[in-house]
């Protein structure tokens, strides 16, 4: 099945407890690279989301974040300057010693230096609402279902536009057989005319030579190489078909073919063949560049 590495799906569910935001990115890769950002309410649940994303997802980089919002605020943290405060009482004990000053440090003093006390909001990773850490399960069900169907979408242009490459591919080999077996033939001709020309006054075996000729012609034959191109589209159409990814088979498959007209184009000879060798070989560099995003 063809599916496109690249996507986006984004999913805010809300509930009484809070709000669960979750944004998933999907962009190519040549393995799965699974790349969480979490709040630290969820990091014990770091594996189960990797399990979850590796259900739906075989390859490609991923990146997923999540944010809670829970509906209370959090609570205040109020933080005493410990050394701060004990210096400044030292300073003040000798201040009143010399008869500087009287009376003690009181709470209004401390409220009155910013440096004395922090007041900050607790995070809200450090107190999430147990129900609302159990909301992000749907949440992510949710966001990697839509990003699924993004890819799936994705990868039926991708489907179109590799048929249409496959058919024109398959054309082009049809056309190179075809070429070859016409230079085959012509070049037997050439060799037996050759061989009457040079032999006129002299007694040939005329079955040694036509064997030989065959022989000679021969190692233009292409057959096994058009034969082996054609079992790797039949190859394709199946992958393609299936439901299992197939991106990574695919560019195996491609190289494969590259192979075979490779060699085909060092045997064949016939008019137009080397520009048909040509024409296979730019047709495989576009698959191969599409397949580079599929899944």
């Amino acid at each position: 099945m063809i599916k496109s590495m690249t996507g986006f799906a984004s999913v805010t569910v809300e509930s009484d407890e809070g709000v669960v935001g979750v944004t998933v990115r999907a962009v190519n890769h040549r393995y799965l690279d699974v790349q969480l950002r979490l709040p630290s309410a969820l990091s014990d649940r770091e594996s189960a989301l990797r399990s979850a994303v590796q259900r739906v997802v075989s390859r490609g980089r991923i990146e997923m974040s999540i944010s809670l919002q829970p509906r209370q605020p959090g609570s205040p943290v109020v933080e005493l300057n410990a050394p701060f405060v004990d210096a400044l009482q030292a300073a003040l004990a000798s201040a009143r010693s010399q008869g500087l000053i009287e009376g003690r440090l009181t709470p209004g003093d401390l409220l009155r230096l910013p440096q004395a006390l922090a007041i900050r909001e607790r995070p809200v990773g450090e107190a999430v609402p147990e129900a609302l850490i159990g909301s992000v399960d749907r949440a992510v069900a949710e966001t990697l279902a839509d990003l699924d169907r993004m890819r799936a979408h994705e990868g039926q242009h991708l489907r179109t536009d590799l048929d249409a490459r496959r058919r024109q591919l398959a054309e082009l080999v049809e056309g190179i057989g075809r070429a070859a077996d016409a230079g085959r033939a012509a070049i037997e001709r050439r060799l037996t005319d050759r061989v009457r020309e040079l032999t006129t006054d002299v007694p040939l075996d005329w079955n040694a030579v036509a064997q030989e000729v065959v022989r000679t012609a021969a190692r233009s034959d292409i057959s096994e190489e058009v034969t082996r191109f054609k079992a790797h589209l039949a190859h394709w159409d199946s992958l393609s078909d299936g439901g299992e990814p197939c991106g990574r088979k695919l560019d195996f498959l491609l190289q494969e073919m590259n192979r075979e007209v490779n060699t085909i184009g060092a045997k064949a000879d016939g008019v137009g063949v080397s520009e048909q060798v040509v024409s296979a070989k730019a047709e495989l560099e576009k698959m191969r560049e599409q397949v580079q995003n599929v899944e």
